[in-house]
């Protein structure tokens, strides 16, 4: 497999790059067999496809530039390979050229934003992961039927920062398990807990029995808002881990789902886990003493990224691979409504994102 390189990054992305020459791993020996245990599903979720379609299309309709606001998906190798096809990722709208396109990220984005971008006549398209879309109406819901919400979630992050901005004076960020414990409300029985979509399920819960034990009354979101692809990849990591020496889990450092991944390996029975954004990244040290290697990818990570993995594992004797299959992923969601023709008005055959993605998965396909 060729090597995969970056592009030219904007100023304010801190991406790590790819060395010019990889350093091949050692085939040294250990005890038992050697062996890689494949997680299944892995990498692209149907919202993140659906994102990145978005874009692609966007730059095929209109030309080069489309603008973007923040990062489309969590990864730095999907953002460089769309900076090199012509996109620009900024932070603001503020930094947009009037009359551009400009393409709202999977994470979404408040009013405000919206409202920004129309006051600079900005040609706006919505790429927000419909289940994040979900979130913002159950925050607008519960905020106009003067519900206080407790949103589970962590600071900073772009889809807090919208589900918060459609019920600003509503809505209190908790953290976690801590921030349950010390959390003020105004009225303790008319409350409601929503989260993150990208949270660790187990934390998620554990945050919202603690809240509970406080605010009795505290009620559910009408569905789980946590996504599915993000549980289905907690779930398959939960079944390799207990018999992984070691863990891999591929995805970059900004990307929530990615790092729980991490977490809930190491809760769960691996004993060590690791994080790389390239396979260029694995240390030889990391396979002293390991026959098993468990493998996954966050739910932004292209498959190449995970099968340049498999082919630095095979260099150092990991050959043998077994995909352990915990769910089948078929899901599909609309492209935005501008992007699902061709510029004449007919069909486009990528009018839906989040193709299915074939589990029999087999080395150098």
């Amino acid at each position: 497999m060729s090597t995969i390189t970056n592009g030219a990054f904007v100023a304010h992305l801190d991406v790590p790059r790819m060395p010019a020459e990889r350093n091949r791993l050692k085939d040294l020996p250990v005890a038992g067999a050697k062996r890689v245990l494949l997680a299944a599903p892995r990498g692209y979720c149907a919202g993140v496809d659906r994102a990145v379609i978005a874009v692609e299309k966007a730059l095929e309709r209109y030309g080069s530039p489309v603008y973007v606001r923040k990062q489309i998906v969590h990864n730095i190798y999907v953002v460089s390979t769309l900076e090199k096809k012509g996109a620009i990722f900024v932070d603001d709208v503020d930094e947009v050229p009037e009359g551009s396109h400009i393409v709202f990220s999977a994470h979404g984005v408040s009013p405000v934003v919206v409202q920004g971008a129309a006051a600079r006549h900005l040609i706006a398209i919505d790429a927000t992961c419909p289940l994040v879309t979900k979130v913002h109406r159950e925050a607008t819901r519960f905020a106009r039927a003067d519900f206080e919400i407790l949103l589970i979630g962590h600071t900073g992050h772009e889809e807090v920062e919208g589900t918060m901005g459609h019920a600003p004076e509503r809505t209190i960020l908790v953290t976690g398990p801590a921030d349950a414990a010390t959390v003020v409300v105004t009225n303790p029985d008319h409350l409601v807990w929503l989260s993150q979509t990208t949270l660790s399920v187990d934390e998620t819960m554990q945050t919202v029995r603690l809240l509970r034990e406080r605010f009795p009354n505290l009620q559910d979101p009408p569905s789980d808002d946590i996504c599915y692809a993000t549980q289905n990849r907690q779930v398959a990591i939960k079944k390799i881990a207990p018999d992984a020496d070691l863990v891999i889990v591929v995805g970059s450092a900004n990307s929530s789902n990615t790092v729980r991944l991490v977490d809930v390996a190491l809760e769960n029975g691996a004993r060590t886990a690791h994080r790389v954004d390239y396979a260029s990244e694995i240390r030889q040290e990391w396979l002293d003493g390991v026959s098993t290697v468990g493998v996954t990818s966050g739910a932004s990570v292209p498959e190449i990224l995970v099968q340049e993995v498999l082919d630095d594992l095979a260099d150092a004797g990991y050959g043998d691979v077994s995909q352990v299959v915990t769910a089948e992923e078929d899901l599909m969601f609309s492209l935005p409504k501008e992007l699902r023709t061709n510029a004449d008005g007919s069909p486009d055959e990528r009018g839906l994102g989040g193709r299915t993605r074939r589990l029999d998965w087999q080395r150098g396909a």
